[in-house]
């Protein structure tokens, strides 16, 4: 039986291709199975009950960060333009 940080150690991979393929423009047919395959891994850990619908997010927001950087930051706003 393959460990639950095994499976979420795959999932960062299936995410970090999803996320590479989607920032250099890869085309939709690839695009689409990458996301197939992600959509079904997440759906497989959720209904085994290896995994929460939280613990998921938490992993897609790393490996998002990872790949794209904060999805937030602060502004100094003497600096921005009007």
């Amino acid at each position: 039986m393959t460990s639950k940080s095994v499976m979420l150690a795959e999932l960062k991979k299936l995410l970090h291709d999803v996320f590479v393929a989607r920032s250099t423009g890869a085309a939709h047919p690839r695009m689409s199975r990458a996301h197939g395959y992600v959509d079904g891994y997440m759906r497989g850990l959720l209904e085994s009950g290896v995994a929460t619908q939280a613990e998921l997010l938490a992993v897609v927001a790393e490996e998002r960060k990872t790949v794209f950087g904060a999805s937030t930051a602060t502004l100094d706003v003497e600096h921005v333009a009007a």
